[in-house]
């Protein structure tokens, strides 16, 4: 059997490429370099001068509430995907070991759920856990006093929403991960004395990893960014990175500003993907010898 190589140099290849890139080009590279010019100018009178200097980076070094900011929508995302894959492993587990004669129902259920509009979800959370809501209420039925616990307009609200509305990401990547192992590693597993709890952790979730790396991600990049959460949820006490851009380009009207905040939310984001991939990449052959 011959094995043909291609090279960049070749046309069909070249033109194969050509549509991906100029999607790449069009709506990443050029609004990006178009962010990275505009972090150089500045603002006069709420209109934008075309200074080219480093004043807007000097006031971002400078000012520990945009760090401090940055840092409280950093842990909250990486809370957000321990939460959603610790929840996603056991339900992509059922869906494919415990629940296959109806895992399709179940995965139009979280499909359904997943297409709702976010803004109704949200506030469908507020009356839950409002102090006159089911959350108390249940509370109350069982003894625990009418108003037992108070977390809607605080950080833990926040969190809730962030988790329910990501976590379908988790587990459907999750689920394709289990559901592409072959079963009959696991058999061999069994069939050579080991439980079925160790063979879940030494076969079944090593073989995953891809899934909780591919969903991991995902949920990560999408809680960098969320502003409705903090915003309806957490009530605007402990605002996140996209509720501080948004309140810089839109409030104060300084673009600027705006635009170097973007870079650092994105260069604080893909330094953690690329660290975490790292991690996980030395850890794969390890989880491979067993």
């Amino acid at each position: 059997m011959q094995i043909r190589t291609k090279r960049w140099s070749s046309p069909t290849l070249l033109l194969t490429t050509l549509p991906l890139a100029a999607l790449l080009i069009t709506f990443f590279i050029v609004p990006l370099a178009m962010t990275g010019v505009l972090s150089f100018q500045g603002t006069e009178y709420y209109r934008l001068v075309w200074t080219w200097d480093l004043e807007v980076w000097r006031e971002v070094f400078s000012q520990f509430s945009y760090w401090s900011t940055m840092l409280r929508t950093l842990t909250m995302a990486l809370i957000a995907v321990f939460l959603c894959v610790v929840i996603s492993i056991p339900v992509a587990y059922a869906l494919v070991h415990r629940l296959a004669a109806v895992q399709n129902h179940v995965k139009i259920l979280i499909v359904f759920a997943f297409l709702t509009d976010a803004v109704l979800k949200s506030f469908g959370w507020v009356l839950f856990l409002d102090r006159s809501g089911v959350f108390n209420g249940m509370f109350a039925l069982i003894g625990f006093g009418p108003v037992t616990t108070d977390i809607l307009f605080e950080p833990a609200a926040t969190m809730i929403g962030m988790v329910y509305n990501h976590l379908p990401y988790t587990i459907f990547t999750i689920y394709l991960s289990m559901s592409r192992i072959d079963r009959d590693l696991m058999q061999a597993a069994y069939d050579a004395g080991a439980s079925k709890i160790r063979t879940f952790f030494e076969v079944t979730l090593p073989l995953s990893l891809p899934g909780i790396l591919a969903g991991g991600v995902l949920v990560f990049v999408l809680s960098l960014g969320v502003f409705l959460e903090p915003k309806v949820l957490g009530g605007g006490k402990a605002p996140m990175a996209a509720e501080l851009i948004r309140q810089t380009f839109e409030t104060r009207v300084n673009w600027p500003l705006g635009a170097a905040l973007t870079l650092v939310l994105i260069v604080i984001g893909a330094l953690t993907v690329i660290a975490a991939s790292a991690l996980l990449l030395r850890l794969l052959p390890k989880t491979g010898e067993h």
